[in-house]
This record gives structure tokens, sequence and C-alpha cells, in this order.
């Protein structure tokens, strides 16, 4: 089943790419001591194995310890697997990563867009910057989608919260289980029960959208 918005009809290209052989690179990224931090804090606090983590996850122990020591930068698809594991959403995994000092006291106020952390997908070059600390009760990201990127998760990352897609600029193929949605700028989707879902740029020009995430229980 597909829906597609209605106007105009756009440009749509096909790329080509290089088979990508693993999940891992060696993309030097400033969040990236954060997020091996948090997925080890994560991981002590369930008093699991490297082991444990694979097998819950699907990622092999070797590129777990990896993401540990802070030796490589984990893809989106990677930290989809693992926040899925932990029964966290990818964004709160890379929130409680991003979170300052001031973050985790509460502390409110104005934040400069220049002195926020963005991450980088080293696989795809999705960039994601968090527009809410830790402590708002609503997470709040803006993600910036290359032409040609794709970018799928497990259904268990979407478990224990309820998310709203805002497509900002540019055009979003969106991949909700079986049904594909073609959103334009302006469009929005309410993401229903846990599935398999996938956000693609089939465009020849940049996608830039929002994830708006009210938080769940945490395990």
């Amino acid at each position: 089943m597909t829906s597609a918005s209605p106007g105009s009809a756009r440009r749509t290209v096909t790329f080509s790419f290089l088979p990508y052989i693993g999940f891992m690179s060696n993309i030097v990224d400033p969040l990236v001591a954060r997020i091996a931090a948090r997925v080890h804090t994560e991981r002590e606090r369930r008093r699991w194995t490297l082991a444990q983590l694979a097998d819950a996850s699907g990622v092999s122990q070797a590129m777990i310890s990896r993401i540990e020591r802070g030796e490589s930068s984990p893809t989106a698809v990677v930290l989809g697997k693992l926040s899925a594991a932990f029964q966290l959403s990818i964004a709160s995994l890379l929130t409680l990563a991003e979170a300052t000092q001031d973050d985790a006291t509460g502390t409110g106020g104005v934040h400069r867009q220049a002195d926020a952390a963005e991450w980088r997908d080293p696989a795809t070059g999705y960039r994601r910057r968090q527009i809410t600390g830790p402590q708002f009760p609503a997470e709040i990201a803006e993600i910036h989608l290359p032409p040609g990127a794709r970018v799928p998760y497990p259904a268990a990352a979407f478990a224990f919260v309820r998310q709203v897609v805002w497509v900002l600029d540019g055009h979003l193929t969106f991949h909700d289980g079986d049904t594909v949605h073609e959103l334009d700028g302006g469009d929005t989707i309410e993401l229903g029960e846990p599935t398999e879902r996938v956000f693609a740029n089939t465009t020849d020009t940049e996608c830039r959208y929002a994830v708006i995430l009210a938080r769940g229980t945490r395990p």
C-alpha cells in the first residue's frame, strides 16, 4: 500500500552506491566518546555482558566493544539496534549521550545553535541535532537526510514512545511497515504501533525533518 502527497510532479533520481561493508567507521566525531560512555552505562545498568547485549541487539561483540572503547563511530543502523535492545528510542539514547552538565541539572534558558552538538552518521551522512534537553518532557530533534540516504530501524526502536515526524524542507519517503508515505515540506505523520521503519531520501536535494517524541517509561 502506498500513499503519496498531491501536487506537481517531483524530480526523482536513482543513486548507485558501492556496497557498504560492516556497520562501523573510523570517522572521528566529537560525540563518539559520550556515545561510548552511554552505551557502556546502559549495558552496565542491566548487568549485561557484551555477549548478552550482542544477543539482544544483533550487533557483534567486537563491534560493541569498539563502540564502548570509542574507537569507531556507530552508524544510525547500529544505534537503532542497540537502543532497541535497551528498550530506548534512538533519540533517547543520543539525547542522554549529548547531555551537558546544565542539561543534567535541569537548567533551562537559551541554547545557541552554534553550541549545539550535532551527530553525523558515518555511513550515510545523516545529521541530527537535539533541540531539547533530557529534562524536558518531550524530545525534539532536527534531522538532515542527504540525497540518496536510506536509514532503516527495527520495530523495537519505536517501543515505549509516541512519535511524530514533521518534514520541514524537501521530500521524505517514509516506510511505515508495509506502507510507504511520500511526504513533502509541511507534512506530518504520527506513528502508531511499533513496526520496522525506513527514512529515505530518493531525491537529489537534502531533506530536513523534525522528530517529536513523547518519552515512555524507561526499563
